[in-house]
């Protein structure tokens, strides 16, 4: 399996057919408990998977969240320090 295929199915195996039920930026004691100054964005899903954006895969801080649609184009969910 290529690496492409391997994380496509990791990806659909959180996120396929859920559904978000909540949107909020990361609490103080979750920003603690990652070591981060820069506060994301997180999502949680109708299973109770919590997702969040870091700024690498090495989870060093948080990070913003790009998306585009008809009215943003350019579209982003920032940080905030």
């Amino acid at each position: 399996m290529s690496t492409i295929k391997f994380w496509e199915k990791e990806a659909k195996d959180v996120l396929l057919n859920k559904t978000i039920v909540e949107v909020r930026y990361l609490t103080d004691e979750e920003m603690e408990m990652m070591g981060w100054y820069k506060r994301p964005l997180s999502f949680i899903l109708n299973d109770g998977t919590i997702c969040f954006l870091s700024q690498d895969d090495e989870g060093n801080d948080g990070g913003v969240m790009f998306f585009q649609n008809d009215e943003h184009p350019n579209g982003v969910l920032p940080v905030i320090s």
